[in-house]
């Protein structure tokens, strides 16, 4: 027990002091920034198009964008000035309109005329009130300073990411707002700040005014703002309410959590060592009692026995003697048959070598069905073979920074195959899928296990060239059906492997879901 306790300590350590430092993963502000885009105000000189302004702007879904209204502002007052959006990788500006403006809150809704198929952020639905935060957008001095010129304000460039610190939330202009220290100039208007998992936690609006040695702070529109403005449109954001944690800090937890796990069947084993040798002990101490009276018992017969045969042989004898033949052939047949009951009385006595075969065989009998853990199987404990289950999302063991199902439904049919239509690879004993989708900037990888009920998804959130290699990569090979058979699945998994190796060491999501059979509702009578 003295073992069990070091190791849980060891496990509240890991959640008590893992460092907060860790919870920054610039992947996670590098793969949000991919949905950040340079939104422009365009003047028409005949054919000539040029940059009058710019801001910046978010995806929200489909091929929505966010912004402030005071970016879109001289569209919004001057009809012959256009709105363009250049995504920050891979593609050309395309235009814009307008959706919707509140000038209140300093908020715009643009829809592209073009699909980007750009990633939507996701939206803290719990945002944190201190820490550090991080701006992403397009400031102006950034372009002035490398010396982009017009034609360059209309290709595709990453977005300027700055970091700093929260300050406060307080109302600024009739409206909520998040006060922090990243630095923003003109140009990150519109742009989201994020939090250490990439997620919105405002729309960057505007800054104080630095009198030389004043500090400098900047105002985002919160989500307390953003989210009704974007429902009210028909916006459905991807929404974390779940706090922002590191890989690391989760590593090291199920280390922790591994090692616990580990002494506790260490020590259960000890366990269960010792009551066996009691119990192997007791049966033979017992066994060997039974084998000794059975053994005197044995030979007391057969020493009767053969008194019996002596004496009947005595009267046979006699009346062999007295030539009285009916004497001697019973006394003679009762002489014999005693004779043999002493010999078979004698030969079929237990041996001392039965006293260990007779203990395993009482062992056998005592022991438990499923053996030494003393587990009967059910329907419950049985997860091998085929069935239905239902996957539940474990929090506390997970790394979320979209909007995923907390639960889901799972069939397994013991060959590889799932929900009836998707065939996973078998590659060291590991289900795995690698899933490569058209219409996602991602690879995910999701892997089953099902001795331990546990469905893991893996999500690497990938820039043009990685996700580009990743896609045509799968396209050389295809996917077996369900049903194919071990080989085709052994060589999926084989074929997979050339996506995986090339993935980055670390996810950027990994969802981990606990499985249980379905329990099926019951029959109206």
């Amino acid at each position: 027990m003295r073992r069990i306790f070091i190791v849980f300590a060891m496990f509240l350590a890991a959640l008590v002091v893992a460092p907060r430092s860790a919870l920054a993963d610039s992947a996670d502000i590098e793969a949000s920034a991919r949905g950040v885009v340079r939104v422009i105000i365009i003047g028409r000189d005949g054919n000539e198009i040029f940059p009058i302004s710019h801001g910046t702007g978010f995806a929200v879904g489909g091929e929505r964008i966010i912004t402030n209204a005071h970016v879109v502002q001289e569209a919004i007052d001057d009809d012959r000035l256009s709105i363009g959006v250049v995504p920050a990788q891979g593609s050309e500006a395309v235009y814009a309109r307008l959706v919707s403006v509140s000038l209140r809150n300093d908020l715009a809704l643009i829809e592209l005329t073009e699909p980007l198929g750009l990633p939507p952020l996701t939206i803290a639905g719990n945002p944190i009130t201190s820490g550090s935060v991080h701006a992403v957008g397009y400031p102006m001095n950034v372009d002035r300073a490398q010396g982009l010129g017009q034609a360059d304000i209309f290709r595709a460039q990453p977005p300027v990411t700055a970091t700093g610190f929260l300050s406060g939330r307080r109302p600024s202009r009739d409206f909520d707002t998040i006060l922090h220290t990243a630095p923003i100039a003109a140009g990150n208007s519109g742009g989201p700040l994020l939090d250490d998992c990439g997620r919105v936690l405002g729309v960057n609006s505007f800054g104080t005014e630095s009198a030389g040695s004043d500090a400098e702070f900047f105002f985002a529109v919160s989500t307390r703002e953003l989210l009704p403005f974007l429902r009210a449109n028909d916006v459905s954001p991807r929404l974390n309410a779940l706090p922002c944690r590191s890989l690391a800090d989760l590593d090291a937890e199920e280390m922790a959590r591994q090692e616990m796990r580990a002494e506790v069947e260490r020590e259960r084993a000890e366990n269960e060592a010792e009551a066996l040798a009691l119990q192997t002990a007791e049966a033979r101490r017992t066994i060997t009692y039974e084998v000794m009276d059975e053994r005197a018992n044995a030979m007391g017969l057969t020493f009767l026995l053969l008194i019996v045969s002596l004496g009947a042989g005595g009267v046979a004898a006699f009346g062999h003697l007295q030539n009285d033949m009916r004497l001697r052939a019973i006394a003679g047949s009762v002489a014999g048959l005693a004779l043999v009951g002493a010999l078979v009385a004698w030969m079929t006595r237990p041996g001392f070598a039965e006293i260990e075969e007779r203990v395993e065989e009482a062992l056998r009998e005592d022991a438990p069905v499923d053996g030494p853990t003393g587990m009967i199987p059910t329907p419950e404990t049985t997860l091998a073979g085929s069935g239905d289950f239902t996957c539940v999302l474990d929090t506390s063991r997970s790394r979320v920074i979209g909007a995923p199902e907390t639960d889901m439904e799972l069939s397994w049919n013991g060959e590889g195959c799932v929900n009836g239509r998707t065939q996973y690879g078998l590659d060291q004993g590991e289900w795995t899928r690698v899933f490569v989708p058209a219409n996602e900037a991602a690879v995910s990888i999701n892997r089953f296990d099902p001795e331990a009920r546990e469905l893991v998804m893996e999500r690497y959130l990938l820039d043009l060239d990685a996700l580009r290699d990743a896609r045509t990569t799968r396209g050389n090979y295809e996917a077996p059906a369900c049903g194919s058979g071990e080989a085709a699945a052994r060589e999926l998994g084989n074929n997979q492997s050339a996506i995986t190796n090339a993935l980055p060491d670390s996810p950027n999501e990994r969802l981990i879901y606990r499985c249980a059979p379905t329990v099926a509702a019951p029959a109206d009578e």
